[in-house]
């Protein structure tokens, strides 16, 4: 029997960029084994994983401004993972002041990350994600950790080609 290998990260393990290389899989692993261990629920592991490796000029306080977006934001709305990844493009691509242009290019990642989410998905709605499942089954659970794994994979790749990364 095969057994699929899965590489074990310290809770407080960083997947480094190094050479200017981006592993891609061990960051959606990392988002993953966050999610599966409760350490962060889905937008805070897409947030965290992606803070942490690009090296975003944010301490661990930004992952609490990710707390509200879990399960649709508490009521079945837009998926967490999704939102997560919106969090972690605007914290390079977002405009700090008002009236900065900056606003436009994060609009325009934010549009893509939703595209390629629903080419797959078909829908950023976690309700329907979800839909037939109960809230902390087995079943809900590993669905939602595929998920903050896909929207961390989806996000990096956006990242590492915006910031000037090669994928590993």
């Amino acid at each position: 029997m095969l057994h699929k290998i899965f590489r074990k990260f310290r809770k407080d393990e960083i997947v480094k960029i190094e050479n200017n290389e981006v592993d891609i899989q061990a960051l959606r692993k990392k988002a993953e084994e966050y999610y599966r261990n409760r350490d962060f629920y889905c937008s805070e592991a897409v947030l965290k994983v992606l803070k942490d490796s690009f090296e975003a000029p944010y301490g661990d306080e930004v992952i609490k401004l990710a707390s509200g977006f879990p399960v649709g934001m508490g009521n079945g709305c837009t998926c967490g993972a999704v939102n997560g990844g919106v969090m972690a493009i605007g914290m390079f691509f977002g405009r700090g002041e008002a009236g900065g242009s900056e606003v436009k290019k994060s609009m325009e990642l934010t549009k893509e990350l939703q595209t390629k989410f629903t080419e797959k998905r078909k829908v950023c709605c976690c309700k329907v994600l979800t839909r037939g499942m109960d809230l902390g089954t087995k079943e809900h659970i590993n669905h939602c950790i595929e998920i903050t794994g896909e929207l961390t994979e989806i996000t990096a790749k956006i990242l590492a080609r915006e910031l000037g990364y090669k994928e590993k």
